[in-house]
């Protein structure tokens, strides 16, 4: 006991103490730079999940949600919370630096360097498909003013417990 509890000591005034990383936080990168990062991909249903965006391209609207995994080429849809046009609700975001008029207000600004910072929820239901049988993700795509632009989405699949 007292040999343990002298390594521990030592270990922990030398700095050598590693504290394992948070093995479920997931980083993707976009073929045009953008980054996008999940604190977790494990929940529970009903949990939040951090989500950071960095180097998005500030002249391009985004919708930040938790959808279900559309098939190859198709939009992610549907969507916790829809496609949030009305700035309220905590499972979509309306991410631009330059809407429509009608978007003013209700969207919200990159920050500097294409950077945004959200808490997302997740549901284990996203209108009649269960996330535990159909593949959901955090996702990123175009807003309805490029909707068609498959080249902007992004997907970091969630797992729910």
């Amino acid at each position: 006991m007292k040999k343990s509890l002298m390594v521990l000591l030592v270990i922990a005034c030398t700095g050598l103490f590693i504290f394992p990383a948070q093995a479920s936080a997931k980083t993707i990168t976009s073929s045009n730079g953008a980054i996008l990062t999940a604190s977790t991909t494990t929940v529970k249903a009903g949990a939040t999940v951090a989500v950071t965006g960095n180097h998005f391209d500030e002249t391009v609207g985004i919708y930040l949600g938790f959808c279900v995994v559309p098939k190859k080429g198709q939009p992610p849809t549907p969507c916790g919370g829809g496609i949030n046009k009305a700035g309220v609700g905590d499972a979509s975001f309306w991410i631009s630096s330059n809407p429509p008029p009608y978007g003013v207000g209700l969207a919200e600004e990159f920050l500097p360097g294409g950077r945004f910072s959200k808490k997302i929820s997740i549901s284990r239901m996203i209108g009649k498909f269960d996330c535990r049988k159909v593949k959901c993700a955090i996702t990123v795509r175009a807003d309805h003013l490029l909707s068609n632009d498959r080249s902007f989405d992004m997907f970091i699949p969630i797992t729910i417990k």
